[in-house]
């Protein structure tokens, strides 16, 4: 690792990846001092390369991936390994990664030029894999910076405190919003480096803010800090006060319990009383016999309440523990009885969802889901008395059809519980559709001709649009031919006499082939062939005789319906299949040319959606023209590159 960095000039702009950042504005005096801490910086605190030539790179977007960071980090030196780092269920980014060069040099060159550029407009935090948890857990050479200024960044904080050492970690504190929370850490290798920064920049101005620097305290530390704190208050909150109390009546009240230091209380704009105060005392002793005396005593006919004062952030967060607490009490009341139920029609209210499952047992409550205009969304609940009623409900309402639409019905769970599962059976899906082979001609399912698509990531989330790999190709649609269908093969010329035609399971339908030799022997040698193998029987010849009228009639009659009931008595590996078979046939005719491609993409869709396409026309219309909008986009975009090549 290259040796400290200088001092940084005032106000300069350093560039990174096209980006301007500003840097703490110093005064002269600072400098100097700055300056002459660097000189006086021990040998212990110089860098001293990391043995291994790992390197750990963190702030990373989610979409960041090895491919990414190889393009980056193959310009300083050959890249032995990448490892982005993610979550064993879902897969997806944790947001850092490990970079790991044949040689330290590379890796010292990386994290000297790499650290804070931008990727993905996020800059890069980049420091030495530490495989030993110890120097972390410790603490030590841990600092703690706070009252920054926003436009302070991780590369400004590293500038600014690298004067006094070698710097192992350096980070701002961030929001949602990607905004500075006013503080941040720095990392220093030895414990005498950190000393230094204390002493030379706690109290100093950054950017016209005077901030703080001292020394990290553990979390645990800090908790068990503030509990001795707040066991030794002094400041005192009541409310419910009456608008005639005043700060001198407020003073009387609370003067019998100790000496008060202040006593007021807060007023409006027009000098009325807000209904509270606060009252300090001098002694902790006395502050908390006040609120064990005066809470919830009556004073002026209102019953006081009085407590340990609050800063707005502490009590916030008591607050959204005890929503949390109460909601999960409120989940563990209801849990086994409370039923969500989706895919309802619009024009079922409360009352109505309540007359269908009555017939299960006693409701306590039932609710349609609306939104801000009154609509209803679709979904709804309904919560029984008993677990055994809710149980009864799930088993049999469960597909029933109400209005024109088949429902869902299932246990209500909390959406991070629900969500969580959902992420669990992807990722199981995702894992079974990469251990499935390749399909393998003549095996059920295979289509002669299909193109063949590989999702990158998996199976698609629900609601997400697909995406399609470059050069056209398109998702195979996951389902057969129905029982009988003949399905042309290009290349060969149809129709009676003419094969081969594609069966179910993708098999060539064998033509008959007349025996070699012609007139009485051939026939001769024929019938000695079949009655050798067993295929004169009379039953046979009448069976075989009769299967092609049977053929004929299934495909003049069309395929039998499909109703919820069948479906769910189906298997679920062969559910999508079957509404596949259905569908196909009805988008072939309004779209011939892309039926078998927006087959596939509509068979993301939920069951019941399906279900609901194939009885309503209209609907399934309007989703073949939403399909055929995602495809002309895409076929738009890959003639684009086309063009460009061809220029």
């Amino acid at each position: 690792m290259s040796s400290p960095a200088t001092n940084p000039t005032p106000a300069a702009d350093v560039v990174s990846n096209g980006q301007q950042q500003q840097q703490p504005q110093l005064s002269a005096e600072q400098q100097q001092q700055i300056a002459q801490a660097q000189a006086m910086t021990p040998p212990a605190a110089a860098a001293h390369p990391s043995p291994s030539a790992s390197l750990y790179v963190g702030e990373l977007d989610p979409t960041v991936t090895e491919a990414m960071l190889f393009e980056a980090f193959n310009l300083v030196g050959p890249v032995a390994s990448i490892r982005v780092c993610r979550d064993a269920v879902t897969r997806r980014s944790l947001g850092y990664a490990y970079v790991n060069y044949h040689n330290v040099v590379d890796g010292e060159r990386a994290l000297e030029s790499l650290n804070y550029t931008l990727i993905k407009g996020r800059p890069c935090r980049i420091m030495w894999s530490q495989r030993d948890p110890s120097l972390r857990k410790t603490g030590s050479g841990n600092v703690f910076i706070k009252n920054l200024d926003p436009t302070i960044d991780n590369k400004a904080l590293h500038d600014t405190f690298s004067a006094f050492g070698n710097i192992l970690s350096c980070k701002i504190a961030l929001d949602e919003s990607g905004n500075s929370k006013g503080y941040g850490f720095v990392h220093y290798e030895t414990e005498e480096a950190a000393q230094s920064a204390i002493k030379h920049v706690n109290g100093m101005l950054l950017n016209d803010k005077k901030v703080y620097v001292g020394h990290h305290i553990p979390r645990k530390e800090r908790q068990a800090k503030i509990e001795e704190l707040k066991a030794k208050f002094t400041n005192v909150y009541v409310k419910n006060l009456d608008e005639k109390v005043d700060d001198k009546a407020l003073e009387e009240l609370f003067g019998k319990y100790g000496k008060i230091t202040s006593a007021v209380v807060q007023k409006d704009d027009e000098g009325k009383s807000k209904g509270f105060g606060f009252v300090n005392y001098e002694n902790f002793e006395d502050a908390r016999k006040a609120v064990a005396e005066l809470h919830e005593k009556e004073h002026n006919g209102k019953a006081l309440f009085v407590a340990r004062a609050q800063k707005k952030a502490e009590r916030e967060e008591e607050l959204r523990k005890q929503y949390e607490q109460a909601k999960l009490e409120k989940l563990a009341k209801y849990q086994g009885v409370n039923l969500y139920i989706k895919n309802l029609d619009d024009d079922i209210d409360d009352d109505k969802l309540r007359q269908e499952f009555s017939v299960y047992g006693v409701i306590t409550s039932a609710k349609v889901m609306r939104d801000e205009k009154e609509n209803s969304k679709g979904f709804g609940f309904v919560c029984f008395s008993e677990p055994d009623e809710a149980t009864r409900a799930i088993t049999e309402a469960n597909g029933r059809m109400i209005g024109s639409k088949p429902i869902y019905v299932a246990l209500a769970q909390r959406k991070e519980v629900r969500r969580s599962q959902l992420e669990a059976q992807m990722a199981q899906r995702n894992q079974l559709r990469m251990q499935q082979a390749v399909p393998i001609p003549g095996a059920p399912g295979y289509i002669p001709g299909a193109p063949m698509f590989y999702a990158p990531n998996g199976f698609m989330a629900q609601g997400q649009r697909p995406v399609f790999p470059p050069n056209g190709m398109m998702p195979r649609p996951r389902w057969a031919p129905q029982q009988g269908q003949q399905i042309p093969v290009p290349g060969y010329p149809q129709g009676p006499g003419f094969g081969p035609n594609v069966q179910q399971g993708g098999r060539p339908s064998r033509q008959p082939r007349p025996p070699r030799g012609g007139g009485a022997a051939g026939r001769a040698a024929g019938q000695r062939k079949l009655s050798s193998q067993g295929r004169n029987n009379a039953s046979d010849a009448n069976a075989a005789a009769q299967e092609p009228q049977q053929q004929q009639q299934q495909q003049a009659n069309g395929p039998e319906a499909l109703t919820a009931a069948s479906l769910a008595a189906a298997a679920p590996e062969m559910q999508k299949q079957m509404l596949g078979e259905r569908l196909y046939p009805l988008i072939h005719a309004s779209q011939p040319e892309f039926s078998g491609k927006i087959t596939g993409m509509l068979l993301e869709m939920d069951n019941s959606e399906l279900l609901n396409l194939i009885e309503d026309k209209a609907a399934l219309d309007a989703k073949i023209n939403e399909a055929m909008e995602v495809l002309k986009a895409h076929l738009a975009a890959s003639e684009e590159p086309k063009a460009e090549a061809s220029a």
